[in-house]
């Protein structure tokens, strides 16, 4: 399975309180496991700058990971960035001569 990191940047009106956060984080997480029980999640992270959230899973291809995404964008609270990972080991195994 390929890996995928999503950053997310919630939009101003989502959050009223910090209640909202865990009630928000639920039902996406819900609906993802439900939709998409293929998936794999390796970490969530709350970080400092830009975005708020950065998320790690394996997803079998990208169709499947675009769906996640597009699920999270479904609830109309964020905005997302999503990159394919390589762990290092087998990028250096491509690279190699």
């Amino acid at each position: 399975m390929a890996t995928y990191v999503v950053l997310t940047r919630l939009t101003p009106e989502s959050v009223k309180a910090p209640t909202d956060l865990a009630r928000l984080e639920r039902a996406v997480s819900e609906r993802i496991r439900k939709e998409c029980p293929q998936v794999k999640w390796l970490a969530n992270y709350a970080i400092l700058g830009p975005c708020d959230y950065l998320d790690l899973f394996e997803a079998p291809d990208e169709s499947v990971a675009a769906k996640v995404v597009m699920l999270i964008r479904s609830f109309g609270h964020a905005q997302t960035e999503t990159w394919t990972a390589v762990p290092w080991e087998r990028f250096k195994s491509l690279i190699a001569a």
